[in-house]
């Protein structure tokens, strides 16, 4: 024991270094709230607490820090962020029109972006064939394959 009592500050400085090369990879604001609470751990050492405080020290700062810093950290930096949505979640919901007959099997619709999909006939479906210019809404998205309902007049 009189080893980690002596060498406790390696520990310390290891530690902030990891937590912090973590943090590089992950940019979540977790190991960076552990570095911090391992260097308030590191700095009790350096006054004068013996070991094993400086690691219940450090252990309740960093609790303390993932607990009440780091939310309001990420709704800031979450604050500017673009709320459109992108990729598959934009495709979720889009109307489209049939262009060759859709079956459970395949065929093909073009959305209202422009794009053409292979697609198939969603399996709840009251329609098992749709023929084209039917007017049709993306229920899912499977792979390189858009699984289509039939559109409702009204909506």
């Amino acid at each position: 024991m009189d080893w980690v009592a002596q060498y406790t500050w390696v520990i310390w400085i290891v530690l902030i270094l990891l937590f912090i090369t973590i943090e590089m990879l992950s940019l979540e604001f977790t190991f960076l709230m552990l570095a911090i609470g391992s260097a308030i751990g590191l700095v009790s050492g350096l006054i004068g607490v013996p070991w094993w405080a400086q690691l219940l020290i450090g252990a309740a700062a960093s609790v303390l820090l993932l607990l009440l810093v780091r939310p309001p950290l990420l709704r800031a930096l979450r604050k500017g962020e673009d709320p459109t949505k992108s990729n598959v979640d934009a495709l979720l919901g889009a109307r489209g029109q049939v262009v060759q007959t859709v079956s459970g099997i395949g065929g093909q619709v073009k959305l209202a972006n422009g794009e053409l999909w292979t697609a198939t006939v969603a399996a709840d479906s009251p329609a098992t064939s749709l023929e084209p210019g039917t007017a049709v809404r993306v229920l899912a998205i499977q792979g390189a394959t858009a699984v289509v309902v039939p559109q409702e007049r009204n909506s």
